[in-house]
This record gives C-alpha cells, sequence and structure tokens, in this order.
C-alpha cells in the first residue's frame, strides 16, 4: 500500500448522516407546538374581560386589536408557527407538496399574528391567512401515507383518509360556525388543537416505527426512505 493510499483515521471526513436520518428537533418542535397554543389561549382568556366568551369568541379576538393583553396570543401564534416550519424544515424526508404543507400552516400563523384583527370587524389579510392555515393543517393528514410496511395504522392509506374526514368535517363545522353560530369558539378550540397535535402524532409513530429492527442503524431518528408523507421521517 503507498503512503498516499492511506488515509490518517482522524483527519478522514465524518461520515455524513444515512439519508433517512431526522433531527431530534423536527420531532420536539412538533411537540411543542399544541402546548403552546392551548396554553396561551387559557392564559390569555383569564385576562380577558367578563364580556370575552370563549365559546363564541376565537382567539384571534385575543390577539386582536381590542384584547387584553394581546401579546400572549400574539406571542403564542408566531411561536406555534414558527414551530411548524422548523418540523418542515427537519422533515426532510418528505415529498415537496407535504412539506409546503406544513410551511403554509406555519405562515399562516405568523401572518394571522402579523395582521391582527381591528377591535371591530376584521381585514382581508387576516381572513385570508384564517382561511389558509384552516385549509392546509386539514388536509395535512392525507399527505401522510407511508409506502413501507409494516407501517404505522394512522400512516396507512385507510388511517390517513379516516383522519383527513375528521379534520375536514371539523373544517366545515368551523366555517358553518363562522354564519353567524353560537359556537364559534368551541369550533375553532377543538379543530386547531386537535390538528395542531397530529405533526406530533405522526412524528412519534415513524419514530417507534424507526426503532423496529431494519429501520436503520446509528444515531438520530430514521425510517425508510421510501416513506413520504408531512412528519415521516426518512
Amino acid at each position: 500500500m503507498t503512503q498516499a493510499a492511506r488515509q490518517d483515521p482522524a483527519r478522514a471526513p465524518a461520515p455524513l448522516p444515512p439519508p433517512g436520518t431526522v433531527p431530534g428537533w423536527a420531532v420536539i418542535s412538533a411537540a411543542i407546538s399544541p402546548v403552546l397554543l392551548v396554553t396561551a389561549w387559557v392564559w390569555a382568556g383569564a385576562v380577558q374581560p367578563a364580556s370575552y366568551s370563549p365559546m363564541r369568541q376565537t382567539v384571534s379576538v385575543m390577539a386582536g386589536l381590542g384584547g387584553t393583553d394581546r401579546w400572549i396570543m400574539t406571542t403564542a401564534l408566531l411561536l406555534v408557527g414558527g414551530c411548524h416550519l422548523i418540523t418542515a424544515a427537519g422533515l426532510t424526508a418528505l415529498r415537496p407538496p407535504a412539506r409546503i404543507l406544513l410551511v403554509i400552516a406555519g405562515v399562516s400563523s405568523v401572518g394571522i399574528a402579523l395582521f391582527p384583527e381591528p377591535a371591530t370587524g376584521s381585514t382581508p389579510a387576516h381572513l385570508a391567512f384564517t382561511a389558509l392555515g384552516a385549509a392546509a393543517i386539514a388536509i395535512w393528514p392525507g399527505f401522510t401515507i407511508a409506502r413501507t410496511f409494516p407501517r404505522p395504522v394512522f400512516l396507512s392509506e385507510p388511517g390517513a383518509a379516516i383522519v383527513t374526514a375528521v379534520f375536514l368535517i371539523l373544517l366545515a363545522w368551523l366555517i358553518s360556525e363562522t354564519q353567524g353560530g353560537s359556537d364559534l369558539g368551541l369550533a375553532e378550540r377543538l379543530s386547531s388543537s386537535v390538528e395542531t397535535c397530529w405533526p406530533f402524532v405522526v412524528a412519534v409513530s415513524l419514530w417507534r416505527a424507526a426503532r423496529r429492527p431494519g429501520a436503520g442503524s446509528g444515531p438520530g431518528l430514521k425510517a425508510d426512505d421510501r416513506m413520504a408523507c408531512p412528519g415521516t421521517f426518512r
């Protein structure tokens, strides 16, 4: 063996991570998002005047220009949006449309915070970001079908279809409540809490799948690189 063929192990480049590796911070950001959201609206609701009704009024009212201590809900919306963006950035196993949906949801949350409701009525920008975010997160489960076997039940075709149907029903309920319904606040809180939890559910399901024998070796969270869904580890 010639001297040129030899390589000093200490100078050898660090091995690249497997193509299916997913950073733990992507899972953590998915876990933090729903905690931030629920904590913020409970805290913000506690400081609102007695005239505020969480059953009838949305969280946007608490972040709006007429809200009391609006910084609480505004900060939470910004952080939740950031968590979605971080999660999307870390889940590189996703097909572009799936990751884009998660980015849209994150950008929409930021947009809702940056374009708050006025003291009365709303604005086109606020309504646009609200509608865009609600639609993106509602159809998100439809892109979480894993193409490997065995696969988590939530990420099978029937599982993803059922969850998507439930989310669309929640979205339809929310839309119907905007037409003068008396439970708009309840519909929004229930929908957003369930839907914001779903990236974490998907992440945990895939993390467990990645720990099965043959799912990969070495550091990091892995799953088969043929998995293609928003929230998959590849």
